[in-house]
């Protein structure tokens, strides 16, 4: 047999006095801190137009990418979100974005992976020596705390040659990476569009 029980007077009184009081404490939140919400991400049509194809994109997903990116890969913490985007062909493009518990720390993590986006040229020939690859500095971007974009271009000796833009930017305690990937060189680098995707990604931050 099973029993049922019946709440006391007493208990139920407490229930409704517990929850009152949560509802003043809601709606004596300031509308900052209750309407507050993630970071936005790139919507497709604002990547680098391709000639060819429309952009798409998955889910803005919680955690790591997987596969990691190269270079800034090991130095993404596990708070990350991200959003992944493709072409029809073979161009595509990630964007990474963490929000850290203060303005300080997102500035470091910033420096973080600009540092390793700089020496990313020398440690991918350090690590596969049938690689070689060269950086380009892009410089920086105007945009809420600042963002930099660069440029790596890899060649393999059995033929394959691969041109990624990347960015990092920032607004206070928010730091994000774009990137965007194709076959080529820096020759087909859509520089100037992926100058204007940065600033749109960093802008919709806050």
């Amino acid at each position: 047999m099973n029993a049922r029980t019946r709440p006391s007077r007493t208990t139920a009184a407490a229930v409704a006095a517990v929850a009152a009081v949560a509802g003043l404490v809601a709606a004596s939140l300031p509308a900052a801190a209750a309407s507050s919400a993630a970071p936005r991400f790139l919507p497709p049509k604002k990547l680098p137009p391709h000639p060819t194809s429309a952009w798409y994109a998955g889910p803005v997903t919680a955690g790591q990418p997987d596969p990691l990116p190269m270079c800034v890969g090991p130095a993404l913490p596990s708070i990350s979100r991200h959003r992944q985007y493709w072409t029809e062909f073979d161009t595509n493009a990630l964007q990474v974005t963490v929000v850290e518990r203060s303005a300080t720390r997102a500035k470091q993590l910033a420096t973080l992976w600009q540092k390793n986006l700089t020496d990313c040229a020398a440690e991918l020939m350090e690590q596969d020596p049938d690689v070689t690859a060269t950086a380009r500095n892009y410089g920086r971007l105007d945009v809420e705390d600042g963002a930099h974009v660069l440029g790596i271009h890899t060649r393999h000796t059995w033929g394959a040659s691969d041109i990624s833009l990347f960015s990092v930017g920032r607004d206070d305690r928010t730091v994000t990476l774009v990137r965007w990937a194709q076959m080529g060189t820096f020759e087909h680098a859509q520089v100037a569009d992926f100058k204007k995707t940065t600033v749109t990604a960093v802008n919709k931050l806050h």
